[in-house]
């Protein structure tokens, strides 16, 4: 009991004993009188005993309702604050208590609100603090999941929800979500041995790799992180048979060449017309070798960040004229004819140069690869907010397995025969790029013995723009080689 309150019930006593005195002085003296004082002290305990008795009934009598009132009056303040108190160790931080008397519960009272509103105060942060970093963690591009000491999920972000492809419960060992046993034996071994464990899982999405990270906790527990690695794992295989075709298209030519050298260097009295004919293959090999160092730098530029074009708005049939202008020589010279079939007048936009060395190695391509049909068909049809370019020959067509890998880099349907034309496997990833880089797709038709169809698209100006007439041509492209059709 606070002091404060010890005095009230200290002053309630007090207060009792003067009623008593009062009632006694008041009522009982005055009818006794004189004769109280005549009497032994005995004789006037026998007579005053009764008085008394009722004096102390009468003051109780007054007195004890007060005191009812006062102790109903503190006991619901206490019970105030007891519902008080059950309100903050509920969670309920915003609840306040008011009290208007000025003694030691009132003081108690304000000291429970400072309490209470320093703990929203905090609790506030945290939560704040707890939204931005569940904010930062579902931003990740990694997988996070967090694991208590007992194997159970306390956490995980969105990504990781995603990967599991469906709902991870907190409170419930990981095995009920995840199924890969990479990831749950990393997450064991972390908990177990309270070490970083790594760790490596290609079952958890179908088709993608991923890195495991596990981290003990400073409670006991462990963090599991989840990065994608797919991308990085296909531009290493990439990579890796890039060089392996590089080097393989580089050693064909260079063998041979050494192989006539060491032959002439050896025989230098051979005969004049087998030495031209030696010198003649070594100088094939050499373009070739040329031709593939070309494209690969081509190549390389185009897929450079740094590979910017000059686009502005041309007329369709424009590129078309200026297309034919360029390899209607070369086509001839081969025995074939390339003939325009309708085009266009739609301006789009693209780099000229750029779009030269498009059609180049698409018309190159037909020319090496449809010499059967005798002629090449280009054209252009006019789409809603694009335009639509063909280059058609009359072949022997591609199979339909082929149609999707053909724009790969050294994708080759029949090797041999492209050797023997002197391809670099490079021209039509070349296309694609080129294509693509100014928004564009490109595809391939095709039905065996009924030639081949290549098409692609540029978009049209979003704002009218003036024709621009592109550039004079380039002179012949030697990167112009697609992967080869099959044919017989």
């Amino acid at each position: 009991m606070t002091r404060k309150v010890f005095y009230k019930l200290l002053g309630l006593f007090a207060l009792l004993l003067a009623f008593q005195a009062t009632a006694m002085v008041l009522v009982f003296v005055p009818m006794l009188g004189s004769r109280v004082l005549a009497m032994s002290p005995s004789a006037t305990f026998r007579l005053l005993g009764p008085q008394v008795m009722y004096a102390g009934l009468i003051a109780l009598a007054i007195v004890l309702p007060l005191a009812a009132w006062f102790a109903l009056s503190i006991s619901r303040r206490l019970r105030r604050l007891m519902h008080f108190a059950n309100r903050i160790a509920d969670g309920d931080l915003k609840a306040r208590l008011q009290d208007q008397h000025r003694d030691e519960l009132s003081a108690m009272v304000q000291v429970l609100n400072t309490t209470a509103a320093r703990l929203e105060a905090s609790f506030t942060e945290l939560e704040n603090r707890r939204r931005e970093l569940a904010a930062l963690l579902d931003s990740m591009q990694e997988g996070v999941v967090a694991i208590t000491v007992d194997g159970n999920v306390s956490w995980s972000n969105a990504v990781m929800q995603r990967l599991a492809g469906t709902q991870i419960r907190q409170g419930l060992p990981l095995v009920h979500s995840v199924r890969d046993p990479d990831v749950l034996g990393c997450v064991a071994g972390a908990l177990r041995d309270h070490k970083l464990r790594y760790g490596r899982a290609s079952s958890l999405a179908p088709g993608r790799v991923f890195e495991i990270n596990a981290a003990p906790t400073p409670g006991g527990g462990a963090v599991v992180v989840l990065h994608d690695v797919t991308q990085i794992e296909a531009a290493e295989k990439s990579r890796r048979d890039f060089i392996a075709n590089v080097s393989h298209e580089l050693r064909t030519p260079l063998t041979s060449i050494s192989g006539y050298v060491e032959t002439l260097l050896e025989f230098p009295a051979t005969n004049p017309e087998t030495n031209r004919e030696f010198l003649n293959i070594i100088l094939k090999n050499s373009n070739r070798m040329s031709r593939l160092t070309e494209d690969l730098l081509a190549l390389a530029t185009i897929e450079s960040p740094d590979y910017k074009l000059k686009r502005r708005g041309i007329k369709a049939s424009a590129l078309l004229e200026d297309a034919i202008e360029s390899l209607a020589g070369m086509v001839g010279d081969a025995g074939m004819e390339l003939v325009p079939s309708g085009a266009t007048h739609s301006l789009v936009v693209a780099d000229a140069d750029a779009m030269n060395q498009v059609f180049g190695n698409l018309i190159e391509n037909a020319l090496k690869y449809g010499r059967s049909g005798k002629r090449i068909e280009v054209g252009a049809l006019d789409l809603d907010d694009e335009v639509e370019f063909y280059v058609r020959d009359f072949g022997q067509g591609i199979a339909y397995e082929h149609l999707n890998r053909i724009f790969e880099r050294f994708y080759r349907i029949d090797k041999a025969r492209s050797r023997e034309s002197g391809g670099t496997g490079l021209g039509l990833a070349i296309v694609k790029h080129v294509v693509q880089v100014q928004g564009g797709r490109i595809w391939a038709e095709s039905e065996l013995g009924h030639g081949a169809t290549f098409h692609f698209t540029l978009r049209k100006p979003v704002a009218t723009e003036p024709p621009t007439e592109p550039a004079p041509a380039p002179a012949p492209l030697t990167s112009a080689e697609p992967a080869p059709q099959q044919l017989s």
